[in-house]
């Protein structure tokens, strides 16, 4: 079985990594679990209470396919829990390793941005970092893959799915049908006058 592991903080943005947990219990039956620093609840964006199932010190990288960093403000503070060393360990284990929004940050702190391409919410976000990436780093809308890491903006939850189901190998007609849905919001023309922008 698959095995998953999303770190959330307070605060963190809950709409980031709900497509691709969802897809994977619901679909696949991969098997899903949160930490959080020390284990405690955390409160989303959104003000969703959650339980984590372990602590970010408890896990075992050797009993994971997936890690996952989800976004929220506490990347940008002193509060955010220093993870750097465990990311750089399960990169160099061949995990999976995801960030999305200023889950990138870590990603780029623990040097695993150094040498692939990648993306996050802008350049400037983890310039501000000094890493040694930004050469590597790709101005684009929608997740990127590259020697399986995947980067993406905030606002790009569906093509973040895709990129770490595709490097799951996982590939199917019902993910097909799954993906076009959720990106035929996208395919319209925005109108700011219909929404009262």
């Amino acid at each position: 079985m698959t095995r998953i592991v999303t770190i959330l903080t307070d605060n963190f943005s809950d709409w980031e990594t709900a497509l691709i947990n969802s897809t994977c219990r619901g679909y696949y039956g991969f098997e899903t679990r949160f930490a959080s620093p020390n284990g405690i609840p955390v409160i989303s964006s959104g003000g969703m209470h959650v339980t984590p199932n372990m602590a970010i010190e408890a896990i075992q990288l050797s009993e994971i396919d997936l890690l996952i960093l989800c976004g929220g403000t506490v990347w940008r503070t002193d509060q955010a829990p220093d993870i750097a060393g465990m990311v750089a360990e399960a990169h160099s284990k061949n995990i999976i390793v995801a960030g999305i929004c200023d889950g990138t940050r870590v990603l780029a702190q623990a040097g695993v941005l150094d040498h692939l391409r990648h993306t996050s919410n802008s350049a400037e976000n983890l310039s501000q970092l000094n890493y040694g990436g930004a050469e590597y780093y790709q101005d684009v809308p929608y997740a990127v893959a590259d020697q399986r890491v995947v980067t993406a903006p905030g606002s790009a939850p569906v093509s973040f799915m895709a990129e770490i189901l595709n490097l799951l190998g996982v590939s199917d007609d019902n993910l097909k049908a799954y993906l076009a849905m959720h990106a035929a919001e996208h395919s319209k023309p925005f109108d700011s006058a219909v929404i009262g922008f």
